[in-house]
């Protein structure tokens, strides 16, 4: 790990947005540290992440629940980079995992496995079997299937596994599409009438505990209405599932909490607290686990990409930037919309609509269209709220180097992934002999 120092930071500065990217004069910062520093240093493209922001989101959502015992879960697949998820651990923060490799980073970062969830629909016997070992504090079933599956594991580890079941409430999220998942068309979840039966099965195995049940209904999601609708429906089911054996220990209220990427208007955490907080007057008994992701990390990163061409085609002007959809997919998979800022605001260039588009061989590689900004090549610039589904969902298209990973810790920053080489790539393939 490369660590570098950087002193000469000024007490006032201009933030964007509340966060801890800040402008100190023409130049943007993260905390202490100037982002044309760490270009300098690590190149382009180039993922920043401030440790404040992330300790700052964490702390904020966690805070607002205090008076309910609650566990907040940290969704790994917003960011599974193993020095986040090491901050985490150390505010003591649970984690909620899909995949054994997500698991693993966890582990490796010091995370508690007893404050684990494993969720997902595909988990495997091995997955299974290796959640078990370890101890994680539940496995979240989504299907009768994997229930069956679990059991065999549960028997044939002689370990008695953790059974949290989710329920899928038919609530629409009124998200994007893709990012729905409590709708009855949605792989997710078992329907609410099926989880009764479910839950009656796991209590009649030696080799299963029931402990509770759940719901996560989409992400992105900025109306509290769907969110309490589906609350309400898995209480409901929770007093029908109690009066047939023993209380439940918890309620899993998943996450999906949005974050302004342009004009949205996020749930204010203070308003969800209260709503669960009035839902729930009566079961102060039950631990309320959440799984938060977006909302601790997407506004905690930025990209970097330098602009490497300029170029007018008809009507349209392009920025050829060094960064691509391999690098962030999120515009062309969803088209998401995320923010785009000069690091040097004071430099000056031709001002006018910009594509920013990367070089990887399809026209739907674009990081965002129809921008006003003031370029020339050589300019860096700092695509925000790039903290969660970013890194994570990047890939070698093109055979390109995924990017590194840089967290900033005040006056200082260590890379904490380096740039991906070719020789990377290489060592994983073999000629035929």
């Amino acid at each position: 790990m490369s660590v570098a120092d950087h002193d000469s930071l000024a007490t006032a500065g201009e933030a964007l947005d509340g966060s801890c990217f800040r402008y100190q004069s023409d130049a943007l910062y993260a905390e202490g540290v100037p982002l044309a520093l760490i270009a300098e240093q690590c190149g382009t493209p180039c993922y920043v992440y401030s440790r404040a922001a992330i300790e700052d989101a964490y702390r904020e959502f966690s805070g607002a629940l205090d008076g309910v015992p609650h566990r907040v879960c940290y969704a790994v697949k917003a960011n599974s980079n193993i020095a986040v998820l090491q901050v985490l651990a150390r505010l003591g923060s649970g984690f909620d995992v899909v995949s054994g490799g997500e698991l693993e980073r966890v582990l490796k970062a010091g995370g508690d496995a007893s404050r684990v969830i494993f969720s997902g629909v595909g988990k495997t016997p091995v997955e299974m079997a290796r959640a078990l070992q370890v101890g994680v504090g539940c496995i979240n079933i989504e299907s009768p299937a994997e229930l069956d599956v679990l059991e065999t594991v549960a028997a044939q580890t002689g370990k008695v596994a953790p059974v949290g079941i989710r329920v899928n409430p038919d609530v629409d999220a009124r998200t994007h599409p893709y990012i729905s998942t409590g709708l009855k068309e949605n792989k997710f979840g078992v329907p609410i009438d099926q989880a009764i039966t479910l839950a009656a099965r796991v209590r009649s195995s030696p080799h299963l505990d029931l402990q509770g049940i759940g719901c996560h209904i989409g992400s992105q999601i900025t109306d509290l209405a769907p969110l309490s609708e589906a609350f309400a429906s898995v209480l409901a089911l929770a007093e029908r599932i109690e009066q047939d054996g023993p209380p439940l220990q918890h309620l899993d209220l998943g996450g999906g909490l949005g974050v302004r990427y342009r004009d949205e208007s996020p749930i204010p955490i203070d308003h969800y607290a209260r709503s669960i907080k009035r839902l729930l007057a009566n079961r102060r008994d039950l631990l309320l686990n959440f799984e938060p992701g977006r909302r601790i990390v997407a506004r905690a990163g930025v990209l970097l990409t330098r602009v490497q061409y300029l170029k007018q085609q008809g009507t349209k002007h392009f920025a050829i930037v060094d960064a691509a959809m391999n690098d962030l997919i999120r515009p062309a998979l969803y088209q998401a919309w995320h923010s785009v800022q000069p690091v040097d605001r004071g430099a000056l260039g031709k001002r006018c609509e910009w594509d920013l588009v990367g070089p990887v061989c399809e026209s739907g590689d674009f990081l965002a269209r129809a921008r006003t900004l003031s370029l020339s090549a050589g300019h860096l610039l700092a695509i925000g709220e790039a903290g969660a589904y970013s890194f994570v969902m990047s890939s070698n298209y093109n055979a390109r180097g995924r990017a590194p990973e840089v967290l900033v810790d005040g006056s200082k920053f260590t890379v904490v992934r380096r740039r991906e080489t070719i020789e990377d790539a290489l060592a994983l393939e073999q000629l035929l002999p």
